[in-house]
């Protein structure tokens, strides 16, 4: 069983129906505040306690899995769909504008995407597949010869963070914004448009570190 699948248990009727409304509730309130929701406010939309919460979901984590694994399987699936398109570069394309068009009108997506939760296993594991993906797209388009060879997986978690903020900025009055930053981003990824950099990329643990700051700073 993947990690963004989890067995439903058997359950009463009315035990079922709280956890889906929590679910429901979740999902509403992570999209529009971000992974740092308010869980008394999501019991309140889902008209539950807020002990009933915790009964269901133990800590914020497990609730942010439950609500987001709908979204996060869409997202790997649309990674495994650009790892078969014929062309690298189409794929590429595919792959960030799936990516970006996910996060469009869900702030605690782009937060889960943007920041590593070093307290639970589960999104470790997710975050590491994700990463693996970003690494495998990027390396076939290098070895094509239309990317530049010195992106790496840090540049695009940086333009994750940097697209996050613009798709925030401007959703409820250009919501299409996010992919003219995007596609300014691509030229500038070509391999025949590279000039040396003043700067390398992040190393892996100054990424990792970066990533869980963005979970512990407030």
């Amino acid at each position: 069983m993947s990690d963004i699948e989890q067995a439903r248990r058997p359950m009463r009727r009315d035990a079922r129906a709280s956890h889906d409304k929590l679910i429901a509730a979740a999902q509403r309130e992570f999209a529009a505040h971000g992974a740092d929701a308010s869980l008394e406010g999501i019991a309140r939309g889902a008209e539950v306690s807020i002990g009933t919460l915790y009964r269901h979901f133990p800590t914020r984590l497990d609730l942010l899995m439950a609500a987001f694994t709908p979204r996060l399987q869409e997202f790997l699936e649309g990674a495994e769909k650009a790892l078969k398109i014929a062309d690298p570069w189409e794929g590429f394309v595919f792959y960030l504008e799936n990516m970006f068009a996910m996060q469009v009108g869900d702030r605690g997506f782009n937060d889960f995407l943007s920041r590593r939760f070093t307290d639970n296993a589960r999104t470790e594991r997710v975050h590491d597949q994700m990463c693996q993906q970003i690494e495998d797209v990027l390396a076939r388009t290098q070895e094509s010869g239309e990317v530049r060879a010195d992106i790496a997986l840090a540049d695009i978690i940086n333009l994750i963070w940097s697209l996050g903020r613009i798709i925030e900025a401007t959703g409820a009055t250009a919501p299409q914004a996010w992919r003219r930053y995007l596609h300014l981003m691509l030229d500038a990824y070509r391999a025949e448009r590279a000039h040396p950099l003043p700067e390398p990329p992040m190393t892996s643990d100054q990424l990792y570190h970066a990533m869980v700051h963005l979970s512990t700073a407030k």
